[in-house]
């Protein structure tokens, strides 16, 4: 991954050519109250760094720090620092600065952007493209809650419990996360939510010189965007959300939302394959009982239990082109050898050969509690489990106990049911629903253009497969968005790219 380069500037221009002088920091209502050294700061963009993981990215890539308070309900108090990552317009006809989050809660910007520079490649005609590590991931500020060994023991921890003596080991690492969580966060495990980042995002917007937020929300980067809307209606610009989260439900909702997305790709990928998707779906359970009795061996010496193979089969769901991954792996595991699917899922938690984790999942627990107000029980989870199951054979199980163990015994309490995005008054907001998307299931791109509000939230449909539309191989998609973007054009509400 990408490090930052250069610290939060003071304020003072220190002449270096790394001083952002592109623009003058509007005057903006939203941002009054706060201290001139947090809205007059200049950020000093220099070479981002090279880490242990990576090299630096090209020099075109500059990094840089942005200081925002711990506490938005502080903003004399104590800071932090927000890496920040940004790639200059190419063209003259520049519009501002785009930023973009690519989902999570949990994922680096600051690593990720470089990767997606060919496919943001006309977006940067007349953007300058930032991205950002949350508060609470990467290098702004992260949350490592467990060691590299730690995390290792705890994928023998099955997550589907049959017995009581593995439900007891279940919520007991649950709980053990949480303590962890809470000793490695200290005061900041209650300041890393979405709305405190939506807030960062604003002071970002007005260091970097714009009148308006221009956005591009993936994924979890939909709820955000909403919360932004819904905080500083009259600060958006233009906004795409792709990928987009129901924001109606709360996190039992998302579970079960989840629960039918994933099964209804992992039956269009069953489809495209000829087979019947009940007999295939039914198939794959039996070959994950078969895993949670005894775990198959692998070349890496390391076994395949029952939750690891689910980890494995879900992440080629996210994208079609993977979907032949998925058919090589679940083929070797009827034949014995589990390797491709542990391949699949140490790829998913950002496990290298060396043994060492990324962090992104553990920053996406800890934001996503600190959201969430609802913290079922066990016996909660119970009782959700038949009608889980029944949505999804195979992804019932864990994710109705998940609802349960995700925030076990966490010692923050969450901030809402379920997120505020209603905008009245703001710009026309660009939703592009994937019919076939698993982990945002499509219905949830109407609901989010309900609740933003009649005139706000315009619908773009893609009948398509995977995880987000744009960059995704639909010409349709991509020059509709091209042209919102670029051109401010809006497209119909409820268009349809197939």
């Amino acid at each position: 991954m990408a490090g930052c380069g250069g610290g939060p500037s003071d304020g003072k221009d220190g002449g270096g050519e790394g001083k952002d002088r592109s623009s003058t920091a509007p005057t903006d209502a939203s941002t009054a109250g706060l201290p001139s050294s947090l809205t007059s700061q200049k950020l000093d963009w220099g070479r981002c760094k090279a880490t242990a993981d990576s090299a630096a990215p090209d020099a075109e890539w500059r990094c840089a720090t942005l200081k925002a308070p711990l506490d938005w309900g502080k903003p004399d108090g104590k800071t932090i620092g927000i890496a920040l990552i940004r790639a200059r317009a190419t063209g003259d006809d520049r519009v501002g600065s785009l930023l973009i989050n690519f989902g999570g809660p949990g994922g680096s910007g600051v690593s990720s952007m470089p990767y997606f520079a060919d496919t943001t490649a006309k977006l940067r005609e007349r953007y300058d493209l930032v991205s950002w590590d949350p508060r609470g991931v990467g290098a702004s500020e992260g949350v490592r809650c467990r060691g590299d060994q730690d995390i290792q023991a705890a994928e023998a921890v099955d997550t589907t419990p049959d017995t009581p003596a593995e439900e007891k080991a279940y919520f007991k690492d649950a709980g053990d996360f949480a303590k962890s969580c809470a000793r490695a966060a200290g005061t900041l495990l209650a300041h890393v939510s979405t709305t405190d980042t939506a807030r960062d995002m604003n002071l970002m917007r007005l260091v970097l010189g714009d009148t308006r937020l221009h956005y591009f929300g993936m994924s979890y980067g939909t709820e955000l965007g909403g919360v932004y809307a819904h905080l500083f209606p009259k600060n958006v610009g233009r906004m795409i959300l792709d990928g987009v989260v129901d924001p109606t439900v709360d996190s039992v909702g998302q579970s079960e939302n989840q629960a039918r997305g994933f099964q209804r790709a992992l039956d269009d990928y069953l489809k495209s394959l000829g087979e019947d998707p009940r007999k295939g779906t039914q198939k794959i359970v039996e070959l994950l009982d078969r895993l949670d009795a005894k775990p198959l061996p692998t070349s890496s010496g390391r076994g395949l239990n029952q939750s690891l193979a689910l980890t494995g089969i879900v992440l080629p769901l996210y994208s079609q082109t993977r979907w032949p991954e998925l058919t090589d792996a679940l083929k070797a595991a009827e034949q014995g050898d589990g390797s491709g699917l542990l391949s699949l899922a140490d790829e998913y938690d950002e496990r290298d050969s060396a043994g060492r984790y990324g962090t992104s999942s553990q920053s996406q627990r800890v934001i996503s509690c600190l959201d969430d107000k609802r913290r079922p029980s066990p016996e909660d989870a119970k009782k959700v489990l038949p009608e889980f199951d029944r949505i999804s054979p195979v992804f019932g199980k864990f994710l109705g106990w998940d609802t349960a163990g995700w925030c076990y015994d966490w010692p923050v309490a969450g901030q809402f049911d379920t997120p505020q995005v209603s905008a009245p008054g703001a710009a026309p907001i660009l939703l592009v629903g994937n019919t076939g998307d698993p982990a945002t299931p499509y219905e949830g791109t109407r609901r989010m253009a309900d609740e933003l509000g009649k005139g706000v939230g315009v619908e773009l449909t893609w009948k398509g497969e995977g995880h987000v539309a744009y960059g995704s191989g639909s010409d349709c998609v991509d020059a509709t968005v091209d042209a919102y973007l670029l051109d401010g054009k809006v497209p119909k509400d409820g268009k349809v790219c197939s």
